[in-house]
Order: structure tokens, then C-alpha cells, then sequence
């Protein structure tokens, strides 16, 4: 018999083989009546696998070995490789190890987005005040969700398989709120940038120097190029060298600066003159990375005053001191991206510049700072309105 009972558990136990294959274990059933009902189920299932596996060649895909696939092929050339490591741990520790994409529907990614979205910041109740920590933002629970996608598009897309279910992402994304457009103002440009200069000073005797100013460089490269945060943090292979300078427009490229930014895509950066002299200063500082800091805190195995690469947490850290030293309030890392496209936005009048500029695959992802345009257009209009009534009031004054 291929259902029986042991004193081990209180379940009834399956033991079959099906097309030379042997499948056994607990039916999570205490009736034999329920127990034969999930043992048919596991049987067509069975034979449903096998047929698949005889016309894709892949049988059935397991999340713990699709996760890992996909980090070896795809997550660990992202910029941020860290946080879709964290995201596929993430989906694993919801759905368990062994779940099987093909038998993922709507309502387990619905469970998801439910589940998620009800979590708090970094996983905290309370603040250090005691205050209630708020859920997270509905662009972080997308972010798991689409992790979700990603792997099942490429399972089917690039492994072959095949799965039943149709799942409709867009259904299960949460809107997000429009993302603002925040620009720096002159004073607080001059303020930050005094502030990773090290313009700083002690305003007593007890107080300790804490700026900077070895990622001064860095912080002026972040403002230059716009790019994202781990965009900045460049290695000299990315640093591509003409052979001979190129002059366009009366501007002199000296090569170009490819990285990995979001998606895994690559991102392409001019070197100009400005770029070039900063990179000519960190020039000898390190072998393999272009932005370093001077030790002055060694952790194991590293030596006091001597240069180590800017790290993404390292940078985090410097960004928040530098920020508070120079007081400029409600302003992100991502918002000197924001800042530097608005600027240029506003220097050239030319959204396609401004898209290559930022590497955005898509126009409609740069549309957002279309509302420069717009005040120039208003400006531009507003001088129209003027000159027409100082035209008629001319041809008053003349009848």
C-alpha cells in the first residue's frame, strides 16, 4: 500500500513511485478518506512534472535554487548587489526555501505585498525616544515584489521553464508617491561643500575636529556627474582613457567613465576637464579604487594613516556628518542627483541632455524635471504678454 500510518505521527504517510521516480512522505492528513486526496494530487503533480521536464528539459524550480541562480548571473553585477542579496533572502524567509515558482499565484504575491508592507524600518517598534517607527515606504515593499518578478521573468524567459499561473504585477504594486525634485540653493551648495572641505573648526578646546576633507574629492565628483551613490564609488578599470582627447562643442572629453548602475545596466559618464583633474589628484592613492580615505580609526588589519577605498557605508555615514555640519535640512543623497539635472536642465533647455546626463533609459523617468521648462516657458510668455501691451500703448500714444 502506498498510504500507511506509523506511530511517529499522527498523520497518514505516502510512499509511491510514479514513472520510476519514488515520492514519499507526510500527508499532512489524519483521515485516510483526506490523506488519498492529497496523495492523488501529489501523483498528477508528479506526472505533470515529468511530462514538463521530457518537453523543456527543466523540471520543477525550486526559490532557493532560482535565488541563487539569479544572484550568480544578475544580482551580484548590480551596483547595489547587497540589497538584492537581502531581497531574495527576504522572499525565501516568506515563502520557505522549497517553494516552487510554478506554484506561485496572485494571492501568494498579494500575501506578499500585504506581509511587507506592514513592516517597519529596519525592523524597529519603537525609536530611541520610544515613539512608534513608521512602516515602510511603499517603494521599498515594491522593491521585494519586483525582486519576485525579476526572477520568475527570467526563469521563464532565459531558463525555459514554464509556469500555469499568470501573475499580473501590476496589480500588486503599491503607488508611490511622485518623487520630488529638490535643488540645492547657493548657500547651501557653498555649505556642504565647506563642510567636506573640512572648513569646519572646533568651537571650543574639548571639542574634537570631526570632518573630512579626504572625501572632499568625492563629494565634488557626486555634484559633478549626478550619478547614484554607488555609481561614485569607481574603480580605475572604469576609468576608459582616449587615446587622444576629443573636442566638441569647444568642450575636451578625455575619455569616459563606465560603471554599473541600477539594473545591472551600465552607465557611461564623460570625463571632462574638471572630472579629469580630480582623478589626476587621486592619482597614486590606491591601486584598484579611484576615492579613498586616511584611516584614522583602524579596524582589523588596517593601519593607521594609510588610504582605504570609500566604502557605501562609509560614504552613507560622512554624507549624514557632513550634512549636518553645513545645517541643510530635508535633503537626501539622491536629491544632489535631483539638484544636478535640474541645473543642467536649466543651463541647456535640453531634456534628451539631460537623460543621457543621467543615464535614464527612458525620457519619462526625466520628465520629472520638466518643470524647469516650464518656468521657462512662463518667463517666456510673461515677457510675450508685456511686450504686446508696451505695443499698444506705443500705438495709442502714436494715433
Amino acid at each position: 500500500m502506498s498510504l500507511y500510518k506509523n506511530d511517529k505521527s499522527p498523520y497518514w504517510q505516502f510512499d509511491v513511485v510514479v514513472q520510476g521516480r519514488r515520492l514519499y512522505g507526510s500527508t499532512k492528513a489524519r483521515l485516510k478518506k483526506d490523506a488519498e486526496a492529497v496523495e492523488r494530487d501529489l501523483i498528477a503533480k508528479a506526472k505533470a512534472d515529468i511530462e514538463q521536464e521530457k518537453k523543456t528539459g527543466n523540471g520543477p524550480l525550486l526559490l532557493r535554487h532560482a535565488g541563487g541562480r539569479y544572484m550568480a548571473e544578475v544580482g551580484d553585477h548590480h551596483a547595489n548587489a547587497a540589497n538584492t542579496f537581502t531581497e531574495i533572502e527576504r522572499l525565501i524567509g516568506f515563502f520557505g526555501p522549497d517553494q516552487r515558482l510554478d506554484a506561485i499565484t496572485n494571492d501568494d504575491v498579494a500575501r506578499l505585498v500585504t506581509w511587507r508592507r506592514g513592516q517597519t524600518v529596519k525592523g524597529r517598534k519603537e525609536d530611541k525616544s520610544g515613539n512608534p517607527v513608521k512602516v515602510i515606504a511603499p517603494r521599498t515593499a515594491n522593491a521585494t515584489t519586483l525582486t519576485l518578478k525579476f526572477i520568475m521573468n527570467r526563469a521563464q524567459e532565459t531558463w525555459g521553464h514554464q509556469f500555469p499561473q499568470r501573475i499580473t504585477w501590476k496589480k500588486h504594486m503599491l503607488k508611490e508617491p511622485k518623487e520630488r525634485v529638490r535643488e540645492l540653493t547657493e548657500d547651501e551648495a557653498d555649505a556642504l561643500d565647506a563642510a567636506f572641505a573640512g572648513q569646519h573648526v572646533r568651537t571650543n578646546k574639548h571639542q574634537r575636529k570631526n570632518h573630512r576633507d579626504d572625501y572632499a574629492l568625492w563629494f565634488e565628483f557626486c555634484r559633478l556627474t549626478g550619478l547614484r551613490r554607488n555609481e561614485t564609488l569607481i574603480r580605475w578599470n572604469n576609468v576608459i582613457w582616449y587615446v587622444k582627447p576629443v573636442v566638441t562643442n569647444g568642450i575636451t572629453i578625455y575619455g569616459r567613465i563606465n560603471n554599473a548602475g541600477k539594473g545591472g545596466k551600465e552607465v557611461s559618464t564623460p570625463i571632462t576637464e574638471v572630472v579629469k583633474d580630480i582623478l589626476d589628484q587621486c592619482r597614486g592613492d590606491h591601486d584598484e579604487y579611484v576615492f579613498t580615505y586616511v584611516c584614522q580609526r583602524p579596524r582589523k588589519g588596517q593601519v593607521r594613516g594609510q588610504r582605504y577605498p570609500i566604502t557605501p557605508e562609509g560614504a552613507k555615514s560622512q554624507w549624514r556628518r557632513a550634512k549636518a555640519r553645513a545645517k541643510v535640512q530635508n535633503f537626501r543623497f539622491h536629491d544632489i542627483r535631483h539638484d544636478t539635472a535640474t541645473k543642467l536642465l536649466r543651463a541647456t533647455g535640453n531634456l534628451k541632455l539631460v537623460q543621457k546626463a543621467l543615464n535614464h533609459a527612458d525620457t519619462k523617468t526625466t520628465v520629472k524635471y520638466a518643470h524647469v521648462l516650464d518656468d521657462e516657458v512662463a518667463a517666456a510668455l510673461s515677457d510675450l504678454s508685456q511686450s504686446r501691451k508696451m505695443s499698444r500703448t506705443m500705438k495709442k500714444g502714436v494715433a
